[in-house]
């Protein structure tokens, strides 16, 4: 994983926008595709990343590569990494290629090709190694935001390069299976002792004094006896919500504690809370309307005045319902609830 000590100004004007290509699906070079895994492929390939409504400082950015292919079988399967015993953060974690920005990089979907061609060779070539999607950026806990982009591997032929400083070794998960508690090697013997998926909850500090309950999931990799560790964390967030829009349905579990912000209304409060973010944003020129931000983190209840049936809301409506911003002659479709006043600023 690389970093830039000095901070540039964006090469485009826009660090979202990336290239994706026709995807056909039935090349031939592709494994003999299960109708669930077309499926899967069609809905990422159309997937449309909803329109942050955040500023996004360069220096605190990094993206991951979520790297899929076929099987033999035809079912989806993501690639894996294990991250190098020597390295001085998460050493040894079961990973995905990833790494903050760097000057030259044109968007997130150059970082992630870059690092993962750097970590593990995966070409960068994009007729080999077409994009699908990028997903909605998720807040790391040393502050970076990290924007997941998910490629489709076709030719299986390649192989990997490991930089063994990085990475010690590599493996492969079905996609699929971070949607559900049954493990997909039921034969293993850490199946019939520790359950394949776990939660967990902890507190963090909210607006208004309020404690947000954040739920955190682990998932078995079935090589456990081999020093492998389980998915967790950031990574286990992120291939959920890959699976979640490959497969089109929530996972069998609860996704999120009860009242757990979303992701935009936690960005959004880091934000306001932590220097990190303001140094950036001063540092790279940005100017940042503050209101809106901290409109954003304390978000808003729909149907006030309506007891029980008043939810917090806030950022964009996350899950299966979001989308990008459809504005059409002045009229806001995706975000009708948000004030007018704030949508002016948008």
């Amino acid at each position: 994983m690389s970093s830039n000590s000095k901070t540039s100004p964006l090469p485009t004007s826009n660090f979202l926008e990336y290239h994706r290509p026709r995807l056909r699906v039935n090349r031939k070079h592709i494994p003999t595709l299960t109708r669930q895994s077309k499926q899967c492929l069609h809905n990422l390939a159309s997937y449309h990343t909803p329109k942050l409504p955040l500023p996004l400082p360069r220096s605190r950015c990094a993206a991951v590569l979520v790297a899929l292919f076929v099987g033999r079988a035809g079912d989806v399967y993501v690639l894996l990494s294990r991250r190098s015993a020597t390295l001085r953060t998460y050493a040894g974690d079961t990973s995905l290629p990833g790494g903050k920005v760097d000057p030259g990089d044109k968007s997130f979907e150059d970082t992630a090709r870059r690092e993962a061609f750097e970590e593990i060779g995966l070409p960068r070539d994009r007729r080999k190694v077409p994009l699908l999607c990028i997903l909605e950026p998720f807040i790391a806990s040393n502050d970076l935001i990290v924007t997941p982009v998910v490629v489709l591997i076709l030719d299986l032929t390649s192989r990997p390069i490991l930089n063994t400083a990085e990475v010690t070794s590599l493996f492969s998960h079905p996609l699929s299976s971070f949607l559900d508690e049954t493990p997909p090697f039921p034969h293993e013997p850490e199946s019939l002792e520790v359950p394949y998926h776990t939660s967990q909850e902890w507190e963090i500090e909210g607006p208004q004094s309020v404690s947000w309950r954040i739920r955190g999931h682990r998932f078995l990799t079935g090589r456990e006896a081999g020093g492998i560790k389980p998915v967790i964390g950031l990574t286990a967030a992120i291939l959920i919500r890959v699976a979640e829009v490959a497969f089109s349905r929530p996972p069998s579990f609860e996704l999120r504690a009860p009242g757990e912000p979303t992701m935009v209304q936690r960005l959004a409060w880091a934000m306001v809370t932590r220097p990190v973010y303001r140094r950036a944003f001063e540092e790279e020129g940005m100017g940042v309307d503050w209101d809106l931000v901290r409109w954003l983190a304390n978000g808003e209840r729909e149907g006030e005045g309506e007891g029980e049936k008043g939810k917090l809301t806030t950022g964009i409506k996350e899950g299966a319902k979001g989308r990008a911003d459809t504005r059409k002659n002045g009229s806001w479709k995706a975000w009708p609830w948000i004030p007018r006043t704030i949508r002016s600023k948008l």
